[in-house]
Order: structure tokens, then sequence, then C-alpha cells
């Protein structure tokens, strides 16, 4: 790496997080003012007092002065700022007036839709094991099912302080070092330390315990960008280039799935919140907010160190700690409620016995 290029990615990574530092203040004055805070009363939330929503849009800003800094203008970007501005936009009415989990869906539909057939960006094939599959007219779709996932991902799990901000940071610091490692300085590349830097700020305020909440404005445009940038690194798409970005983001989708599959067999609505996340699991366990967000960020950097390593062509110890971390979540789920409820489960069976 070159003293240029490292000065750059210093660069794109300090300029949003001190504009980030220097804004949240402000944005927790005007969340109090407009009445977008949390109010803790029952139900599934941890913390004990008001906290103002709305960091999202600190994550926004700074994004926007770094992109308007260090970016390049393309159709690409336009479709990622409009889809942006959107995705913004209905996260802030959201964190005010709470919307119903449809129209917040729809929201992220029509910023997807943006990103996917204005800007371009698009999974259209996939090459792996000798095998290369045209996806032709179902590219749109894949991609717009791509999107909309990494997004309500991020959303889900954003429920401790500093949970989303910090594996969305490691995230893209991750693809920032496997991105350095190949030589890409692209679009991606310049995102990626930009958003780095910009959820870095956002963490200053957000970390246990935390001043201000990213709110569905900060968890869906953190997902969202995290989506852009693997999209962006999709040009010819491979099994590595698929599945590199998606297992750094493994715990939350993990968490995604047992979700899903947790209401299905409780014949629960889909959207229906619950406290049976992994971080609530965790919690059960008697571990401290801060003590199971430092687990789950212990867990989600080893996914990203194996990611970097099977990248550096070691695909060896990439596999065994991948194996490793099968085993560690294998027994997490057969150890904890995050599927099934072992305790209805007992007793049902004990009901047949009788």
């Amino acid at each position: 790496m070159t003293q240029e290029l490292l000065l750059r990615i210093i660069g794109m990574i300090v300029v949003p997080f001190i504009a980030v530092v220097i804004i949240i203040p402000f944005i927790k004055k005007i969340a109090i003012q407009i009445n977008a805070v949390d109010v803790p009363v029952g139900g599934r939330h941890i913390h004990k007092k008001i906290t103002p929503k709305l960091g999202g849009i600190g994550i926004f800003l700074g994004f926007l002065i770094g992109y308007m800094i260090f970016g390049t203008h393309s159709s690409a970007m336009n479709g990622i700022l409009i889809g942006s501005f959107i995705i913004i936009l209905i996260g802030v009415v959201d964190d005010i007036t709470e919307l119903t989990a449809f129209q917040q869906f729809i929201g992220q539909l029509i910023a997807s839709c943006v990103v996917v057939f204005y800007g371009g960006l698009m999974i259209k094939s996939l090459s792996a094991f000798g095998i290369y599959i045209e996806f032709g007219f179902l590219s749109p779709f894949i991609t717009l099912f791509f999107i909309l996932g990494c997004i309500n991902c991020i959303n889900l799990i954003d429920g401790l302080d500093g949970l989303s901000g910090g594996i969305s940071s490691i995230y893209f610091l991750t693809i920032g070092i496997i991105a350095v490692i190949q030589n890409k300085t692209g679009l991606d590349f310049i995102l990626t330390f930009i958003m780095l830097g910009s959820t870095l700020g956002f963490l200053v305020y957000n970390f246990n315990p935390a001043s201000i909440f990213a709110g569905d404005c900060g968890s869906n445009f953190m997902g969202f960008m995290i989506s852009i940038i693997a999209l962006l690194g999709f040009k010819n798409v491979t099994m590595t280039s698929l599945f590199i970005p998606l297992l750094i983001l493994a715990i939350p989708i993990l968490d995604t799935l047992f979700a899903i599959l947790r209401r299905a067999l409780k014949h629960k609505p889909l959207f229906e919140g619950d406290k049976y996340h992994i971080h609530h699991q965790l919690l059960n366990r008697n571990f401290t907010p801060k003590q199971t967000v430092f687990i789950i960020y212990i867990i989600d950097m080893l996914f990203a160190f194996a990611s970097i390593v099977y990248v550096l062509n070691d695909n060896e110890i990439g596999y065994i700690i991948y194996g490793i971390l099968l085993v560690i979540v294998t027994v997490f789920i057969f150890k904890t409620n995050i599927i099934f409820d072992k305790e209805q489960i007992k007793q049902k069976y004990l009901k047949k016995v009788k």
C-alpha cells in the first residue's frame, strides 16, 4: 500500500467520523424536541431511560459529507443517493409516528427498486464449482431480495447499545481490508471507508450506556449500505464474492433466520417482535448488556477474520475457523430457546407421558 493511498483511507475514515461526532449532539436535541424518543415501557425494552432516536440522520450526514469530499459521480451513485434518502425519510417518519411493518417494507422496497432499476446494480450471474448460472429476468428480483434481506437483518438485531453500529463497523472494516488486499479502489472501496468513519462516530454516543439510538432510520440505512457495498463487488459474482460478505454478516443473518423459524413454529406473525433473539438469549444467561455486545462482537470478528484468511488463499485455515464457528452456533441453538422453547416442549412431552 502506498503512502498516498494510506492517507486517503485515513481521510475517508476521519472526516465522516469527526462530522458525525459534531452533528449527533444537535440531532439529540432535535429528537427530544419533536418527541422522536424511545420510551421504555415493558415489552422488549432493555434500557431504563427515555432515549432520543434519529442517530441514523447523523450517520447519513457523515456519509454525505464524506462522499462529497472523496466520492466520484456516476449513475449508480445517483441511485444509491436517492435510495438512501428514501430509506432515511421512511425511517425518520417511523421513529416519530411508528409506521406499520407493511408501510416500512413498502418504503424499503421503493428505495431498493431505485438502486436496481435506476442505478443498475444487479446480481446477474453466479459462477461456482465450475458451474455458471445466468439469472436473466430473475436478476432484479434476486437483487431486491438481497437488499431487503440486509436491511432487515441489521434492523432485527438492533436491540442493544452499540450492537447494530458495531456489527456494521466490523463489516465495513473487513470489506475495506479485503479491498486493500485485492487492490480495489473503486466506488465500493470509497463507500466502505466513509461508512466505517460514520458508524464509528455514531458509536461514540451509542455504545453502552447509549445517549442516542440509531432508530429505524439508522439501522435501515446501515443495512442498506451494507447491501450496496456488497452489490458493488458483485460485478463478476463468484462463490467467494457472494459468500464473503454474507459470512461477515453471519450473526445478523442467523438471528433473522432463527426469528423466522421460531415465529413459524409458534404460528406467530413474521414481523411480530419478541424477546428470543441472540442477544436476549445471552442476557438470559446473566451476561450484562455490555458483555453480551462484546461476545457478539468477538464471534462476528472471528467470522470476519476467517473471511480475510480465506481471501488470502489460506483456505484450509479459513475452513477450520468456519467449522469451529458452525459448532458453536449449533451448540448455541440446542442450549437456548432461540428456535425451540425447550420448556414448552418438555411440558407437552410430560402431558403425553401422563
